[in-house]
Order: structure tokens, then sequence, then C-alpha cells
């Protein structure tokens, strides 16, 4: 049978099943080791989930070569060429696109106050503000929310599973990436591209929005990076504790994104293995633990 759905992604399932492979490979070879098995976190101190500490490290590593040689200089260039306003529109209007699967997670989750939010954002985003170039409902109080599969299956208490770096996207683990994979299949307007033969748009959309999110977060990283005894270790506590606080809908502003963008000024956990204590910075909007 070769319908669209099984046409689909091509190289997005190319990239799925390498990934699947890595990953029992790398089991594989973790299940031969002679090495005991890692301690149980002391009380009080933070349980990483990080078997694959020495792997994810050296692709944390070649990440930040390509990042220092490829995405900080295309992000510095497309903040130059846009001006801020043409920046802040395009957003609105890519996260105008996400509102379709915002508003099912939101509704597989049962939030359904969020859902009507996603539902009530997307029909004046899309009509009065020329198809999400203009945030009206920002701008009338229905804010803004993320929300994606990987946070839908931690709500239906599915476990995050190892922590993971994944080549070039950066932080993740089982779950999310799971999540994002299927994410891709689900996604109307990708399904649309796909069935007329227009998958550049796809790719488009994806390169556009990391490109736009990278720019966001020049001066954060950096500063994170600056600051940081231990890089590696700083962004596994800020990717794991933004995930736990969408999961939980804390009511404490977010953490700082270490992959997907912040305007929040970065804060540096001084000692990631030590035990987790609660900071707060009103003057610039959010709380983290470290």
């Amino acid at each position: 049978m070769h319908d669209g759905t099984f046409k689909l992604f091509p190289l997005r399932r190319a990239l799925a099943d390498l990934l699947v492979a890595c990953a029992l490979v790398t089991s594989g070879c973790a299940a031969q080791s002679q090495s005991p098995a890692p301690a149980e976190p002391a009380a009080g101190e933070e349980d990483f989930r990080d078997p694959f500490e020495n792997t994810n490290r050296a692709i944390f590593d070649f990440n930040q070569r390509v990042d220092r040689a490829v995405l900080v200089p295309v992000a510095k260039a497309y903040r130059a060429a846009l001006s801020e306003p043409l920046r802040d529109s395009l957003r609105d209007f890519l996260n105008n696109l996400n509102a379709p699967l915002i508003f099912a997670n939101d509704t597989l989750q049962g939030k359904f106050g969020l859902a009507k939010d996603t539902f009530v954002r997307f029909l004046l985003d899309s009509t009065i503000g020329m198809v999400g170039l203009v945030d009206v409902a920002g701008r009338w109080g229905i804010p803004f929310h993320e929300q994606d599969l990987g946070v839908t299956l931690g709500v239906w208490g599915i476990a995050e599973g190892p922590y993971l770096v994944i080549p070039i996207l950066g932080p993740s683990d089982p779950r999310d990436l799971g999540g994002s994979v299927a994410q891709g299949f689900g996604d109307p307007w990708n399904r649309l591209a796909s069935n007329h033969n227009m998958i550049w748009i796809v790719f488009a959309r994806g390169g556009v929005s990391g490109i736009d999110q990278r720019s966001r977060l020049i001066e954060t990283l950096a500063d994170i990076e600056r600051t940081s005894l231990d890089y590696y270790a700083t962004i596994r506590s800020l990717y794991r504790q933004r995930r736990a606080a969408l999961i939980h809908r804390t009511k404490e502003p977010l953490p700082p994104n270490p992959s997907l963008g912040s305007n929040g000024r970065p804060v540096a956990l001084a000692n990631p293995n030590s035990a987790p204590t609660h900071v707060s910075d009103a003057a610039n909007g959010f709380e983290v633990t470290r």
C-alpha cells in the first residue's frame, strides 16, 4: 500500500530509524560492559538519568562546533537582515501554524480551558491577525503557551527515559524525541505540503524556525556558557527543569530555555551535581532551581 502517509518525510523516517539503531547499539554495548551499575543518587541529589553521558558529551561537543561555525553566524545574519518587528511577526506566524498541534495536545491532556484559548487564538490570529503575522489574541489577553506531544506523554505518566543529546537538535530524551517524530507525521501543514509534492515547504519552515529560535538565544547561551563551571551539565539541568515545569504546568515562570529560545536572562548552575536550591529572579521574569 503506497498512500500519502507512508510517503511522508522519508528523510525524517530515515533519521528516526538511524537514531533508534544508534540507541540499540549503545544499549548493547552498555549491556556487554563489565563495569558496575551506577549507584543510586544520594538523598537530596538530583538524578540526571544520563547513563550515556560520555556519548552525549561527544555529541554535545560536535553540536558546539557546528553551532559556532554555522548556526550562530547564520542567526546573526538573519538578525541583521530583518528588523525586530519583522522577526516578531515571523515568529507569531510560525506559532500560529503550530496551533492545531497545540490544540490537539491541550485536548489530549484534558486541559479544555487551554484548548479553548488555543482555538480562539488560532481563529483571531488567522483572520484579523493576517494568518498569524500579528498576534491579535495576545494583545487581547490570550497569551501563547507551549505545548507538544512530549509534554502530553509526560502528563499521561510516561517516563522520560535517559537523557539524550541529538546531533544538531540538542537536548532530548526518548519520550520527547518520540513525541517530536510523531508530531512531524501528524502536523496537518506537513501532510498538506507532502500531499501536494511541496516537501520543500516542510524543510523551509523547520529551517526558518530554527534560525529564528537560535537568533533569540545568542546572548543567552553565550552568557550561560561563560558563567557555567560545566556547560554540558548546566544545559542538561535547564532542559530537564523546563520540561518538568511544562508537564506540571507550574504557575511560576518557566526557566530559561536552553534549546528553543528565551527572552529571559540566563542563570548558570553553580554546581550541577549539588542538591537543588530554588533561585528567583523576579526582575527578569523567571525562577529556576539550581
